[in-house]
């Protein structure tokens, strides 16, 4: 799992969970720590406690004896002793002469085969050679923990006349209890604050990540071309707030700076048209020259055929001035749109009305319904539909059979109009240049049409849009409202 590609709302819920757990865990680890390491200093202490009883215990029955205090006196000294003193201490002991071999022992007989009869030399060197003159052994068997201690006895005149070894068994049985009792207990205690944890961090997540959802939706809603709003968050946290903050300061300069935008595409608009108008306008004007110039030079009063070049000489001008008077009227129409005259009207017969003009064949019409009411100016879809039909006539390649469809139906509150060709299409890097007002693809005119038809519709409150695949057609899509009806 890529934590990198989790939403922030489920990082800091995922977070708090991480940390109860962890946190858990911790306390679980320190207390078994620390259950161990009491353990270990109950064992010592009891045994130093045991011990130092024992001791006094055997001070006082040296005293009491009747025999000589000497290591030699020690078996019969303690002969029935060490029961009863193992028997109030509740421990076993042994006593071992300077030498390490065993005098005494409070054990049993038939455990005597298990007992240690003499004590190992590295033992009796570390009892001599410490400060304390005192050794305590670790040793485990059958996994049980066992500490043996090593100490003098010592006569009324402190002088060493044998060995006291205490043999002591760890039993952890009632602290392991009280363990598995207290981690029971901690098991419930944290599965509590890690329920209310889930709790706290879903809403603790969902109030953080609430106002970063709105900011986001406000971003990816953010267009150039519209009005965007601005946002206003009530209660919102410090960091929360300089977002904001930054927020609508940017779509301030959004909105300047598509202002100014608009402003240079429009002006930058007009110079390129005034740009493609004397170019259109310069092309006639050169063969116009070229013919009044040759007619100046041929011109022969006495020629028989003077009238016949005289007519061919008028048309040939007549030509070249019917194609600027089109291209005047047609940057004239684009420039200044004539007022719109809507009226309601059955959108099924404007459209075969336009399509009357053209009168081929190869136009098919056909339509939901006999009937579509909507609002729009007459002249203006009239307009619409003959641009559109004479862009994909043009839009077919001369060796190909032509075949253009415009259907007209009625979708919710909505009037559709499509016309389709097959034609040489759009290629994708001019799709976007579609309804800009220089662009063409033709070999003459001025590729208005399309961007006056983009214009009449939008102000009429349409969309205009269009599908195309190389080679293959075009299909353009007008939608319009209807007539409200009351």
């Amino acid at each position: 799992m890529n934590v990198k590609k989790l939403s922030l709302r489920t990082r800091i819920f995922l977070g708090m969970i991480l940390l109860v757990l962890l946190a858990s865990i911790l306390i679980a680890i320190v207390a078994i720590y620390q259950y161990k390491e009491e353990t270990r200093d109950y064992h010592i202490q009891r045994l130093e406690r045991k011990e130092t009883a024992i001791q006094s215990h055997i001070d006082y029955v040296l005293k009491e004896t009747s025999y000589p205090v000497v290591t030699e006196k020690i078996p019969l000294i303690f002969k029935d002793e060490i029961y009863k003193i193992a028997a109030v201490h509740s421990l076993q002991l042994n006593i071992y002469d300077l030498d390490g071999s065993l005098l005494k022992t409070s054990r049993a007989s038939f455990t005597l085969d298990t007992l240690q009869i003499c004590i190992k030399t590295e033992i009796l060197n570390a009892l001599s050679n410490t400060a304390e003159h005192r050794y305590i052994e670790k040793s485990k068997e059958n996994g049980e923990t066992f500490q043996s201690s090593y100490s003098y006895i010592t006569d009324l005149k402190f002088k060493p006349i044998a060995i006291l070894n205490l043999p002591y068994l760890e039993n952890d049985q009632f602290l392991s209890k009280e363990l598995n009792e207290f981690l029971i207990r901690l098991f419930y205690a944290y599965s509590f604050v890690l329920l209310m944890a889930v709790i706290i961090a879903f809403f603790l997540s969902t109030y953080i990540t609430k106002s970063l959802k709105t900011i986001s939706d406000k971003i990816n809603s953010t267009r150039l071309e519209k009005r965007n709003e601005k946002i206003e968050l009530r209660d919102a946290s410090e960091e929360i707030s300089k977002l904001v903050s930054s927020y609508n300061s940017m779509i301030d300069e959004l909105e300047e700076s598509a202002v100014k935008l608009a402003t240079s595409e429009r002006e930058q608009a007009w110079r390129e048209m005034a740009k493609q108008v004397a170019h259109e306008i310069k092309n006639p004007l050169t063969p116009m020259r070229l013919t009044v110039q040759n007619f100046q030079r041929k011109f022969d009063p006495d020629d028989v055929d003077i009238h016949k070049k005289v007519d061919e000489y008028s048309k040939t001008l007549i030509q070249q001035i019917d194609t600027m008077s089109s291209i005047a009227s047609a940057f004239s129409n684009f420039a200044k749109m004539p007022a719109q005259q809507n009226e309601t009207l059955n959108v099924v017969k404007i459209v075969k009305l336009a399509l009357d003009i053209f009168n081929e064949a190869y136009i098919v019409f056909t339509s939901d319904s006999e009937e579509i009411i909507a609002k729009f100016d007459r002249t203006q879809l009239i307009r619409v539909v003959t641009n559109l039909v004479k862009n994909s006539i043009q839009a077919i390649p001369e060796k190909t059979e032509p075949k253009i469809s415009v259907h007209v139906k009625s979708l919710n509150n909505d009037v559709v109009i499509t016309v389709s060709d097959n034609g040489v299409g759009v290629s994708d890097e001019n799709k976007y240049k579609v309804f800009e007002p220089k662009f063409t693809t033709k070999s003459s005119g001025m590729g208005l049409g399309l961007a006056m038809v983009k214009n009449i519709v939008e102000m009429q409150h349409g969309t205009i849009s269009f599908i195309s695949k190389p080679n293959q057609g075009t299909i353009f899509k007008v939608t319009i409202p209807k007539a409200s009806k009351h």
